[in-house]
């Protein structure tokens, strides 16, 4: 099996490993962040404090907006176009038709939380090849985010309004970073992340 793995100092490189060491990882559970890409196994390392705590508070912003909306929002689930070519975005909020066992076969809105090295932006290619309508793109260390929305067969930048904020057409959610944070506002609500 090739694997493909992306390390500080090596930039994609791909290593033929063992099917006793991929089922070795399978077995112990250490498999549960990594990603099939046409066929080549993507190793994703564990994410670091920082990013963990951004997606965690993420989800316990935004998952409640899905849900009212009648979306599923669910935390690193497989997304998947085959079984070999599958993406796991921090955050994936689906309806209800798109869910299923082995992870989710569609999705309105995925979030991907950068980490230092990472391949957020080559899976964007993905993301609109399955029908994402938006990918939203946060940062830890500054709190600011990017958001990408499906037009025509591509994910295209959306741009912020006179303040810099954008908005998630999917969600109905105002984002701004500002001094103290992420700031998310709705018709309803808000809240600082």
């Amino acid at each position: 099996m090739v694997v493909a793995a992306t390390l500080a100092a090596v930039r994609d490189v791909l290593v033929e490993v063992p099917e006793a060491l991929l089922a070795e990882r399978r077995r112990l559970g250490l498999d549960g962040r990594d990603e099939m890409w046409e066929g080549v196994v993507h190793v994703v390392p564990p994410a670091g404090g920082p990013h963990q705590r951004l997606a965690f508070r993420l989800g316990l912003a935004l998952g409640p907006l899905a849900e009212r909306l009648g979306l599923i929002a669910s935390h690193e689930t497989g997304l998947f176009r085959a079984a070999d070519d599958y993406r796991v975005p921090d955050l994936l909020f689906c309806r209800p038709e798109h869910a299923s066992e082995r992870g989710a076969e569609g999705a309105e809105l995925v979030v991907e939380v950068r980490s230092p090295g990472d391949e957020t932006y080559a899976e964007l290619e993905f993301y609109a090849a399955v029908g994402v309508r938006e990918v939203l793109v946060a940062h830890p260390d500054d709190r600011t985010v990017e958001l990408f929305r499906l037009a025509g067969d591509r994910m295209l930048p959306v741009t912020g309004d006179a303040e810099g904020a954008v908005r998630s057409d999917v969600l109905g959610v105002r984002l701004l970073t500002g001094d103290s944070g992420l700031h998310l506002s709705w018709a309803d609500g808000a809240t600082t992340v």
